[in-house]
């Protein structure tokens, strides 16, 4: 298996595709500060490298779980991306930025229900919140993730996601 190097670092992560997901230690090097945040960077690999990965594969039969020493996963086909518990990496914005306000939302990312709050703009609603975004990595924050395939799994709990706004769904209540 894999040794990080002496300038590489591992941080606990979850990768979501619409048919996938990885649960393992992705490893960065040790200048990336804020992992769940990474993605968005100029330093985002074209792969993510997971050591110990845990891999769920969601098709037409049962879920079909996987375990390997490590995977390399193209960065392209993620759809949602996340920390796990316990973190102490900071959020991505500012609590006194004027005019912007936190909205719920379900986020459905493959065979994921992610219901955390969007910010957008209070001079704006969603719908033109969405259409207007031109970034490929959006966070949503406070989140609680449930699948409904897998009554079994308790509810998840993460102070922040991220998630590819042009391969999910986003609902209203």
């Amino acid at each position: 298996m894999y040794t990080p190097t002496s300038d590489e670092k591992t941080t606990p992560v979850m990768l979501y595709t619409q048919d996938t997901l990885v649960r393992g230690e992705v490893v960065t090097t040790k200048n990336v500060l804020r992992v769940n945040i990474w993605l968005r960077t100029d330093g985002a690999p074209k792969y993510l490298h997971v050591l110990k990965p845990q891999v769920l594969v969601f098709g037409g039969g049962p879920v079909k779980p996987l375990s390997y020493s490590e995977i390399y996963f193209p960065a392209a086909q993620l759809v949602g991306f996340h920390t796990l518990p316990p973190t102490d990496e900071a959020l991505d914005y500012d609590t006194n930025e004027m005019n912007r306000m936190m909205q719920p939302v379900d986020v459905l990312v493959g065979t994921f229900v992610m219901k955390g709050k969007i910010r957008i703009s209070t001079q704006t609603e969603v719908g033109a919140s969405l259409e207007v975004a031109r970034i490929a990595w959006m966070s949503l924050y406070d989140v609680e993730i449930t699948n409904p395939y897998l009554p079994q799994m308790p509810a998840l709990h993460v102070p922040m996601a991220l998630v590819n706004p042009t391969h999910v769904a986003f609902a209203f209540s």
